[in-house]
């Protein structure tokens, strides 16, 4: 298959140098010096679990030039989503796979749902209808990504562990193509697994990023720091609830109790959260997709969310000032 992945960060990379290494036709879409240094000696991923990769698939920063795919790999963050949407319509042939791997509430969740939330839009990820706009849901297979890896430095990446990236179908179908992508993962050393509901999948994910990730970049610390520390630790647990009462109200369920999604972070160790290491590198957060979105359907459903609440207004605060 052909595929392009457009953004090749810390998830893009390591996605991108395991399809080219099991013999997949890649090209990268990337921007800037990361672009510059991939043209001129290629894109290192040093890598815990498949040691060091070096990945020369080729990459640009204008999709035009690419022509259509077979797979569209959305790995940037949440946020770049509505200014990138516009530029994919040279990529989307007639049967163009659209995967997408954002954080957070996606632009898509509510679209096939049914009910009083069907099509129900999330200013908070997707202003104004944008990015559906320009991405019609028939082509969209939702993933999510566990793999804790970072860019360390234009041109390189490096990947500590978790290899799965579990996909859906927004109706839960067992699809032909689904199963191709699935294929496709498991023979390039990925774990594909393909879900029936990615949507409680999705709140499963959110039932630890919405604490941890503004809390982290709040206090500078680790998964196992705001876990030993009792004050966070208790914090994260009353957003935890919170998120499963939201999740609730929209007719979803996180999959996990907090006791287990608690557990598996603790196992994580000492790992910096995404958010964190975007404020380090002085990136802008997915904050809006992770917590803004929590927030906006908590609102729209009445549930009450005190705790999140305060946490999001801190770290907007805290964003705003870096970002000036």
């Amino acid at each position: 298959m052909k595929w392009v992945v457009y953004g090749a960060g810390a998830i893009g990379a390591v996605l991108a140098a395991r399809l080219s290494a099991s013999g997949e036709d890649v090209t990268i879409i990337a921007r800037g010096e990361h672009l510059a240094v991939i043209r001129r000696g290629g894109l290192l991923v040093r890598s815990e679990v498949f040691g060091e990769m070096i990945c020369r698939a080729p990459a640009t920063d204008d999709p035009s030039g690419v022509g259509p795919a077979d797979v569209v790999v959305l790995a940037t963050k949440a946020h770049g989503l509505t200014a990138i949407a516009p530029a994919l319509a040279p990529l989307l042939g007639e049967d163009t796979i659209v995967l997408t791997l954002q954080n957070g509430i996606p632009w898509w969740y509510f679209h096939g749902v049914g009910g009083k939330w069907e099509g129900t839009q999330l200013e908070s990820v997707d202003p104004g209808g944008l990015i559906a706009k320009h991405i019609t849901v028939e082509r969209v297979i939702g993933a999510l990504a566990y793999c804790s890896s970072s860019l360390v430095k234009p041109g390189v990446v490096d990947h500590l562990e978790g290899i799965r990236f579990p996909l859906g179908e927004l109706n839960g179908r067992r699809t032909s193509r689904i199963q191709g992508l699935a294929k496709a993962l498991d023979a390039a050393g990925l774990k594909g697994s393909v879900r029936t509901d990615i949507r409680r999948d999705i709140w499963g994910k959110l039932m630890g990023n919405a604490p941890f990730n503004p809390i982290s970049a709040l206090s500078r610390a680790t998964m196992d720091e705001m876990l030993r520390f009792p004050g966070t630790r208790r914090l994260i647990i009353a957003i935890m609830e919170e998120v499963q009462a939201v999740a609730a109200a929209v007719g979803s369920e996180t999959g996990l109790t907090i006791e287990k999604r608690v557990a598996g972070a603790e196992q994580v160790g000492p790992h910096k959260t995404s958010m964190l290491q975007d404020l380090e590198a002085g990136r802008s957060p997915e904050l809006e997709p992770i917590v803004g979105a929590v927030v906006e359907v908590a609102d729209k459903a009445s549930v009450p969310v005190p705790n999140l609440k305060m946490v999001y207004a801190c770290a907007k605060l805290l964003f705003q000032h870096v970002g000036r």
